[in-house]
């Protein structure tokens, strides 16, 4: 049986994550045959970890302006796409237009305009999109929905939804190229696309109507005038100012990043540590958002991106009981580490709460690997053999649009200071 072949466009952060499995654990099934970025050396460095990291041989390299002839010249059978949001549009829709499948990081694209070209094409190509939301897989969020799917506290009436992200984490979106909400549509698209696609599965329904409040409150250069800083540096690397800057990042002390972004920087310019109170941030770092879902049931939501600590607080109020979660994830920089440390828990407790009845804690299974033990079974069911899933966690370009669409809403409503409808924003 022939493999299947897979090229990978964009070599940064979130790459590896891809090509390392394909290169790892699905060799014998799946044929990694090149890369596309924007960045000659990151390319490089791509190559280089395959041979020395995976003892996987070298693939072909192509500048993103040879996506086409990528396409033509491996015939590939899907393109893995991990580039900067704004441009996942782009070599999604190009991609099945040439009569490739795709699978996509989340979030799928940062807009409704966006959103709806990429729909479009689907109908248009018949090709199949997936998007890699892992979440889903954690064995405390499958456990969810599962309680949920089996009635345990009856119809789902309302959700209260309180995500954190800690000064380590959440400070590096304020670094990167997420600062500039062109690029990401801002937190609440590129990082709670997330979140509301896990109420979305839990629920098993869509959203309907979207309130959103927020604004940049604690990083930028004007919160932090206001906090009675007077010394301020455009990056770390080379400033003295950013020496004892507990949110810098030294990307000279760490092997990989040094690799994958300060030694590219000749080549476009990109700079991975720019200082989180600096000038230029158009993304918010505290959001609260109202939701109306398809079957009624209502949530609210909120996101803050510079806490003590990272994980999240769910509840959910039934017609017959309530449950209740608190994750504690560890502490983490994109690409900074080892990838079982991204979304690893330090803690999680799940507890039902039944009507009339004692409270009781709910068993959850223990896996390894990272985001809880959900990479693998993802990773699986996108490049492994694919089995029966009573709990439908592969996500289609459906549910990597209604999930955006939530963010995109709360973006909207954010600007005109009105509740927006899902409805009204892309046609299915």
């Amino acid at each position: 049986m022939a493999k299947k072949k897979y090229v990978l466009v964009g070599t940064g952060g979130r790459a590896e994550f891809f090509y390392g499995a394909l290169a790892r654990d699905f060799r014998e099934k799946c044929e990694l045959v090149a890369f596309c970025d924007i960045n000659r050396t990151r390319l490089e460095y791509a190559n280089r970890l395959l041979k020395e990291k995976y003892d996987h041989p070298e693939v072909r390299l192509y500048a993103s302006g040879q996506f086409d002839e990528m396409i033509r010249q491996e015939q590939p059978d899907t393109v893995i796409v991990t580039s900067v949001d704004r441009t996942h549009h782009t070599y999604i829709i190009r991609a099945m237009e040439l009569g490739c499948d795709v699978v996509t990081e989340k979030p799928m694209t940062i807009d409704a305009e966006k959103c709806q070209l990429i729909v479009d094409a689907v109908h248009r190509t018949g090709r199949d999109l997936r998007v890699a939301f892992n979440y889903r897989y954690a064995p405390h969020n499958t456990k969810i929905r599962e309680l949920i799917m089996d009635g345990t506290i009856g119809d789902v009436h309302s959700v209260h939804f309180e995500w954190l992200l800690n000064t380590m984490h959440g400070a590096d979106y304020f670094r990167r190229w997420h600062r500039d909400k062109r690029n990401s549509g801002g937190l609440l698209v590129h990082k709670s696309t997330h979140h509301f696609d896990l109420v979305n599965f839990w629920l098993g329904t869509k959203p309907e109507t979207v309130f959103a409040m927020g604004g940049l409150m604690f990083y930028g250069r004007e919160n932090a005038e206001r906090r009675g800083v007077t010394e301020f540096y455009q990056r770390t690397h080379g400033s003295e100012a950013a020496r004892n800057d507990p949110f810098a990042i030294h990307l000279e002390n760490n092997a990989h990043l040094k690799a994958l972004y300060l030694d590219a920087e000749k080549d476009d310019g990109y700079q991975r540590d720019q200082s989180v109170f600096g000038d230029g941030i158009s993304i918010e770092d505290t959001l609260a958002v109202m939701v109306r879902y398809q079957n009624k049931a209502v949530m609210t939501y909120s996101l803050n991106a510079y806490l003590p600590w990272e994980g999240y607080n769910v509840v959910f109020n039934g017609s017959k009981g309530r449950i209740e979660m608190k994750v504690v994830e560890r502490a983490y920089v994109n690409s900074g580490g080892r990838k079982e440390d991204e979304g690893a828990l330090s803690y999680k407790v799940l507890t039902v709460q039944p009507m009339f009845e004692r409270a009781y804690e709910v068993e959850i299974e223990e896996r390894p690997g990272g985001h809880g033990g959900g990479d693998p079974l993802l990773l699986n069911d996108l490049f492994g053999e694919r089995v029966e899933d009573r709990f439908e966690r592969a996500a289609s370009h459906v549910d990597g649009a209604v999930s955006i669409l939530t963010g995109v809403a709360g973006n909207l409503s954010m600007q005109t200071g009105q509740p927006v409808r899902i409805g009204d924003l892309v046609r299915f």
